[in-house]
């Protein structure tokens, strides 16, 4: 990530004369475990919905950078996958990206929240509070707590486990303190060109969104493995001034899974078309038509081949 971090410096910068004197920047590196609510706080700070949000673990595949500009500043922000014991090769994918996030941050999240044991993957953690660069860790769901006391036992829990971090207690989805981390993180900056162009909000192309939409559609409207066993790759994205034409392939690994995907009579792909089409729409502001396939790649989470035509690894 060092020489993307200097490519981008040679290859995205601005005339100097365009650059404010003292100019800051800087990469915000969001990690923790899954469902603690990185993607919900991710998307508070840039102030747009960049990340996917659903209310299962493993939402969040790939690291998906956000960035927030002002003549001041630019702030780099980067959600990354929940950090767990990898089962297959695509979760040992997943860890890799939040294990990147630890290597290349000028400022590093750590997001908690206040159900979550301190000792949850401590060898992680542990690599968390060796980093010398500023370290906030964010307990969300603030909201939950119940009294003093328990508010007291949390912050103490996490003081002793990463002591050099600032607290920021938080509520994501209440918009509660949010307003104070992104202060201090606009302090912490350090000075610096802006890394992209000025007018740059991810470094993800459009297609990415369209697929993050559709899985999202996926995680929301099937249970237990099904979702976790789907990949959505774009094959079509054929946009004119007032429309825009995708063609979208859903990818699971049994036959079996492929029914369920489709539904009886095609019902269940019919809903998840409709509703990815609306917020598709929405995102980019055009009518969208969109054809969904599914096919059946057998095993791909633990093929490296498809690992990497999905984007999963270089």
């Amino acid at each position: 990530m060092e020489e993307l971090k200097n490519k981008i410096e040679v290859d995205n910068l601005l005339p100097e004369a365009k650059i404010k004197e003292g100019h800051r920047a800087g990469f915000v590196n969001i990690v923790g475990n899954p469902n603690v609510g990185k993607s919900t706080l991710m998307n508070d700070l840039v102030g747009e919905r960049i990340s996917i949000i659903t209310s299962k673990a493993q939402t969040t595949r790939h690291r998906i950078m956000g960035i927030v500009n002002t003549p001041e500043y630019q702030i780099v922000y980067s959600d990354t996958p929940g950090v767990l014991k990898p089962k297959y090769k695509l979760q040992e994918s997943m860890l890799g990206f939040s294990e990147g996030a630890l290597t290349d941050a000028d400022i590093l999240l750590y997001v908690t929240d206040v159900v979550e044991d301190p000792e949850k993957n401590a060898d992680f953690l542990e690599r968390v509070a060796k980093e010398k660069i500023p370290v906030l860790l964010v307990i969300n769901k603030i909201d939950l707590v119940k009294g003093n006391e328990q508010f007291e036992t949390i912050m103490t829990a996490w003081k002793n486990r990463l002591p050099n971090a600032e607290i920021f207690p938080t509520s994501a989805t209440e918009n509660f303190n949010v307003d104070n981390l992104k202060k201090r993180i606009e302090e912490l900056l350090p000075v610096s060109a802006p890394f992209f162009g000025k007018d740059a909000l991810t470094d993800k192309p459009a297609r990415f969104f369209v697929t993050e939409i559709i899985r999202e559609k996926l995680l929301l409207n099937y249970d237990k493995e099904i979702p976790y066993s789907t990949e959505v790759i774009v094959e079509k994205f054929d946009e004119k001034e007032g429309a825009i034409h995708i063609m979208a392939v859903i990818y699971v690994e049994r036959d079996s899974q492929k029914g369920i995907i489709i539904g009886k009579g095609g019902e269940k792909i019919k809903k998840i078309g409709i509703t990815a089409r609306q917020d598709i729409e929405k995102f980019f502001g055009k009518k969208v038509f969109l054809e969904l396939f599914v096919k059946v790649e057998k095993d791909w989470r633990n093929r490296e081949n498809k690992l990497r035509a999905f984007g999963y690894m270089e």
